[in-house]
């Protein structure tokens, strides 16, 4: 059966991530803006989930975000982090709905690949597990690679984001097209595999929808382009416009 027979065709999500509003908010160390009032708009905007990602450093998103996050989120809460034991300590105490393992170096900007799941199954099977031994839904954000995601499902995860970085990092001309069909493959590879299949990172207005088109995607984690729309038009404007250009 064609998959726009089961009716997956037209049921993308799209999740806000608010780290660059805490970015913000950090570069004066001030309270202002608000990370979780801009979830908040965000949800009345038509996004159907709030990610956020607490590093090590404190970079941005604090406990007190997560805590009044967890308070205030109607609709879903993403918690990305790392896969350390003050981490799963934090998720734990939390409960968001899903975790999200992302790798983390200090000196980065921003998370700039997946998350090497072959290199540590041992450590990420156990890490996974007590996670979703209290009720809270596991992924990891892992490139378009297919041992990878094998090694996902190994784990034990429910979903996977895959990495659009380097798609979204090449302009539109043939290598943009092959990175575009490694991400079909993955999803198609994923879905095979019994995964949720999610994606994000570096998606903007302009290059989002040739994997929107992609039947296999559920939903879309998408943050910096909308907090960049959102300085020139508002939160409101900027998610609805987004949300139009994935539908």
């Amino acid at each position: 059966m064609e998959q726009k027979e089961l009716g997956m065709e037209g049921n993308m999500k799209l999740a806000v991530n608010v780290d660059h509003i805490a970015t913000i908010r950090e570069a004066r160390r001030h309270n202002i803006p608000d990370p979780v009032l801009a979830a908040l708009l965000a949800e009345q905007a038509g996004a159907e989930g709030i990610v956020c990602h607490i590093r090590s450093d404190r970079r941005h998103i604090k406990e007190r975000d997560i805590h009044l996050l967890k308070q205030t989120v109607k609709t879903k809460l993403n918690i990305e982090m790392s896969a350390t034991d003050e981490m799963k300590q934090l998720a734990m105490d939390i409960k968001p709905d899903i975790v999200s393992l992302v790798p983390e170096r200090d000196e980065e900007i921003t998370t700039e690949g997946g998350l090497d799941v072959r290199s540590n199954e041992a450590h990420l099977q156990t890490h996974i597990r007590d996670i979703k031994q209290v009720g809270i839904r596991v992924s990891i954000f892992v490139d378009p690679d297919i041992e990878q995601i094998e090694a996902c499902q190994r784990v034990g995860v429910d979903l996977i984001e895959i990495n659009t970085g380097k798609y979204a990092d090449l302009k539109p001309r043939e290598k943009r097209d092959r990175a575009l069909e490694e991400i079909v493959q993955a999803a198609k590879h994923g879905v095979a595999v019994g995964l949720e299949i999610h994606a994000g990172h570096g998606l903007d207005y302009f290059n989002v929808r040739p994997v929107a088109a992609i039947q296999e995607m559920k939903e879309f984690s998408i943050g910096f382009a909308i907090v960049a729309r959102a300085a020139i038009v508002g939160i409101d404007a900027a998610v609805r416009e987004m949300i139009a250009l994935i539908e």
